[in-house]
């Protein structure tokens, strides 16, 4: 079982979720990134306390977390300790009022999560506080354990000056009020929307027309690169995919796959060291291969990440 760090631990290396941060995020059903103008200071207007995490969407959760701590509770409908679980945890997240915000994910739906929370079992129970993961506990607990676990994830909120409140919005007839989300680019809406319903080949052709009308499109190029990505692993299972790499080492299919894998369960600096270490042995069609997708992956990461200059420069010294 692995439990939440003791007060005072360094939040950074449990889990590395920038794979997952669209720029910019997609709008999440229900998640808010912060408390409008003229909301009372340290409160977070969200739909619900308990909302469902998608690979999708958890950018804009992981936005909520810079105010509110998240908790992500990984469950699938087959694990009957999971199905049982999930309810307790919600019961126990609304009884908090506010101090938290529950988010519940299917793995077998949304796998790029279960991978990168490392859920190699369900039920699997995480944290995420300011952006950043903290894995809480596998398995099922009793209630009053789990309600020292989450006492323990409020105090490392603290110290990291996560204190808002979460305030379910309602309208004055006490009907919860419809998520205002930002107005989105046509195009962008629609890709939105296909990548919602797992219709990524639409999403990636949207986002290549939205190119094609303007070059300089940095939010469809962003979105082509995640959508890719997501596309090429959706169907595959982590098994599979190095299984693949490893009885076929020449295939470079393969390899430019375990990279889509590696960097999507946040091993970034692996992702990138497998394709530059592949280079040099490539022929012209393989080298191009490669150029190609680890600049897409920089898309992924973001160009403003500190691992993606090393990499580029890396790069460069390998082309020229």
């Amino acid at each position: 079982m692995t439990v939440v760090p003791p007060a005072g631990s360094n939040l950074r290396g449990a889990v590395d979720l920038s794979s997952l941060v669209n720029r910019p995020p997609a709008p999440a059903p229900g998640a808010a990134a912060g408390a409008p103008a003229g909301a009372p200071a340290g409160v977070v207007p969200v739909p619900d306390l308990v909302l469902e995490g998608t690979d999708t969407n958890f950018a804009e959760l992981l936005e909520l977390s810079k105010f509110v701590p998240v908790i992500v509770d990984l469950w699938a409908t087959w694990s009957e300790p999971a199905t049982q679980l999930t309810p307790v945890i919600e019961n126990l997240i609304r009884e908090y009022n506010g101090r938290f915000v529950l988010a519940t994910v299917d793995i077998d739906t949304n796998p790029q999560l279960a991978q990168a929370f490392q859920a190699t079992s369900v039920p699997t129970l995480a944290a995420v506080i300011n952006g950043q993961p903290v894995q809480l506990f596998d398995g099922v607990l009793p209630v009053v354990q789990i309600r020292e676990v989450l006492e323990r994830v409020l105090e490392l909120a603290a110290q990291h000056g996560v204190t808002g409140v979460a305030d379910a919005a309602v309208t004055p007839d006490g009907v919860p009020a419809e998520p205002v989300e930002p107005e989105l680019p046509p195009h962008h809406k629609e890709a939105y929307d296909a990548i919602e319903r797992g219709d990524y080949a639409a999403a990636i052709d949207i986002y290549k027309l939205a190119l094609a009308r303007d070059p300089r499109d940095a939010m469809a190029a962003a979105g082509l690169a995640q959508v890719s990505l997501l596309g090429r692993l959706q169907g595959k299972t982590i098994a599979e995919v190095r299984s693949a790499a490893a009885d076929d080492p020449e295939n470079l299919d393969a390899q430019l796959l375990v990279a889509d894998l590696d960097l999507s369960g946040g091993h970034i600096e692996d992702a990138f060291d497998r394709l530059l270490g592949l280079f040099p042995a490539q022929d012209a069609a393989g080298k191009n291969a490669i150029r190609q997708r680890i600049l897409e992956l920089f898309e992924v990461v973001g160009t403003d990440d500190p691992r993606v200059p090393p990499a580029r420069k890396r790069l460069t010294a390998l082309l020229y």
